[in-house]
């Protein structure tokens, strides 16, 4: 039974950290929004994208030096066009990294103590509880802005991009892109990690043990006098009674 928790908690540690690195990786793909755009003469795919951090799209006549045949601008956090859900993701995306990397490695020193025994020297079920409370927030705080992101998109909500964006007004079509889907995923693997970690309970071979050990140091003086008092009689009091 004990190595059967121990090993959930490991998996649920994999978990953990396989969901935090996806939010990583959605946080800086620019696939949130896919934009359908036609009849543009500098949009050359005819499919523009839309991120956390910046917009871009395929030209052959606008080309972004770090970017082969690509068109990429920033989006601050502070400009006026900004809309809210992605100004959102920009802190709760990048707050939810913070907290989840603080998670995963609460539970790195939580299933350490576990495999190497040391669970009767440290408060092992309060460092599991606070594991999974982190990955918990972690995952609320990236659920937010993508759950945002995707009702803004489900309900074809558009941005106001400057003239140098050089992209449309509105899209013809727009659906969710890999981005969303990929957060998603990694905040539901959180989710479960988290849960795993707050539902741990010693096993129950380790909460006996100390009651065992104090019940055999009570037994042993109350044996010893049972029979010391059956062994001998006292001379001393023997000779006041014959008085």
């Amino acid at each position: 039974m004990a190595s059967h928790a121990h090993t959930t908690q490991l998996y649920a540690l994999v978990l953990g950290f396989i969901g935090w690195t996806l939010t990583a990786v959605a946080l800086g793909l620019i696939q949130w929004r896919v934009w359908q755009v036609s009849h543009s003469e500098v949009i050359s795919s005819g499919v523009a994208w839309v991120g956390l951090w910046r917009a871009c799209f395929d030209s052959h006549t606008l080309v972004t030096p770090r970017f082969t045949f690509m068109h990429c601008r920033s989006m601050g956090l502070t400009e006026a066009f900004t809309p809210p859900e992605v100004a959102a993701g920009q802190v709760l995306m990048l707050l939810s990294l913070v907290v989840g990397l603080c998670g995963n490695a609460g539970g790195v020193y939580a299933v350490r103590n576990i495999y190497f025994g040391l669970e009767k020297n440290s408060p092992i079920r309060l460092a599991f509880f606070t594991t999974g409370a982190l990955c918990l927030l972690a995952a609320v705080m990236s659920l937010i802005p993508l759950l945002w992101n995707l009702s803004s998109v489900l309900t074809n909500q558009t941005i106001r991009f400057p003239p140098e964006f050089k992209m449309p007004r509105a899209p013809e079509s727009q659906h969710v892109g890999g981005g969303v889907m990929v957060g998603l995923v990694g905040a539901v693997l959180m989710i479960v990690s988290g849960m795993v970690f707050c539902s741990y309970r010693l096993p129950a071979s380790s909460q006996r043990r100390p009651a065992l050990r104090g019940q055999a140091h009570l037994d042993v003086p109350v044996q010893a006098v049972a029979a010391g008092g059956r062994g001998t009689d006292n001379p001393a009091f023997e000779s006041q009674e014959h008085l």
